[in-house]
């Protein structure tokens, strides 16, 4: 490949574009503001009707990142979003990267009850009468169809602002994620504690033998030589983890090639500490290994484990955490 991360064919600096949209209290500021960090132009609320007039003006001005936001309160602009968003993917002089922030709704009651804010969606009404979790079920109706023409779609029920800055730094940091090829990540995780909602395909395997109920093996995690050997002797374990190396050595390159660039594989088993942890690692060992493939393993509630079974507290992305931080 001799063209250059962020070039055109003729050699000119490509631009790159990212909207990023998604729940209110799920991110969407802190991606903005991770995003200038990075160099980008940042516009917050753009009328659709504005977009290309605004990159042509950009590109004039030689600013080649540029990063515009969507907020559900100017309904009146999510209409033509959708087509302005494909005029804007189908201008090749430019890489562009639809970005929807997520997070479940208990969260996002959790976020606002923390910092006493009512929810937007309320100033809308003559009467004020939207409640939080009713403007949150609004909100996800009216974003639906953005969220389902996302490039890439980050959950931050469990993430801190700095997590979500280091996420947004990690998938953006070179502008044109396309020439940089598929990022893909493996996310182990706890169905206890909910399915992550960000993920492009979901394994369960509650139905390996479970580590946790030998006391020997409780305290340690799916990371530790324990846990790992436990699962990995279980034949039922191999068979699955080749079974399903197989699919993905084989789905992986085929999503690649119809252009996602972010895709997520989730892992879950209940308390996600110790099967999916070692399924996680082991199966992202071997597609590495043997097909080539570049991934990131993570482990989303592998320190969430304590004695008393409880969840630890609410961590939010737009402004502290509930409960009092990290997981």
């Amino acid at each position: 490949m001799t063209e250059h991360a962020g070039e055109s064919h003729d050699g000119e600096a490509r631009g790159s574009v990212v909207v990023v949209t998604g729940l209110s209290g799920a991110g969407r500021s802190t991606a903005l503001s991770a995003l200038e960090d990075l160099g980008f132009y940042c516009v917050d609320n753009l009328p659709p009707s504005a977009f290309a007039p605004c990159l042509e003006a950009c590109a004039r001005d030689r600013l080649q990142r540029v990063a515009i936001g969507i907020d559900v309160r100017v309904r009146a602009f999510l209409d033509g979003t959708l087509a302005a968003i494909d005029e804007v993917r189908r201008d090749d002089s430019r890489s562009f990267q639809l970005l929807f922030l997520d997070a479940s709704d208990a969260t996002l009651q959790a976020r606002f009850s923390a910092t006493r804010r009512p929810h937007p969606l309320r100033a809308q009404e003559p009467d004020g009468s939207i409640g939080v979790l009713d403007g949150i079920q609004i909100e996800r109706q009216r974003l639906a169809p953005l969220r389902a023409n996302a490039s890439v779609v980050i959950d931050t029920s469990s993430l801190t602002v700095h997590e979500l800055r280091h996420r947004i730094i990690e998938l953006f940091r070179d502008g044109d994620s396309k020439s940089r090829g598929m990022v893909t990540r493996f996310v182990s995780f706890g169905f206890k504690y909910g399915a992550p909602s960000d993920v492009d395909m979901m394994f369960d395997v509650r139905f390996l033998h479970n580590p946790y109920f030998i006391p020997s093996l409780r305290p340690f995690s799916g990371l530790d030589e324990p846990v790992r050997d436990f699962v990995r002797d279980n034949p039922i374990a191999q068979s699955f983890v080749e079974q399903t190396e197989q699919l993905l050595s084989f789905l992986l390159p085929q999503y690649q090639k119809e252009g996602k660039s972010y895709f997520t594989v989730g892992i879950g088993c209940t308390g996600g500490r110790h099967r999916s942890v070692a399924t996680a690692e082991w199966l992202g060992e071997r597609l590495s290994a043997r097909h080539g493939v570049a991934l990131k393993v993570e482990h989303r509630d592998i320190s969430r484990f304590r004695s008393d079974g409880e969840p630890s507290s609410t961590t939010n992305p737009d402004g502290g955490s509930e409960g009092g931080g990290k997981l």
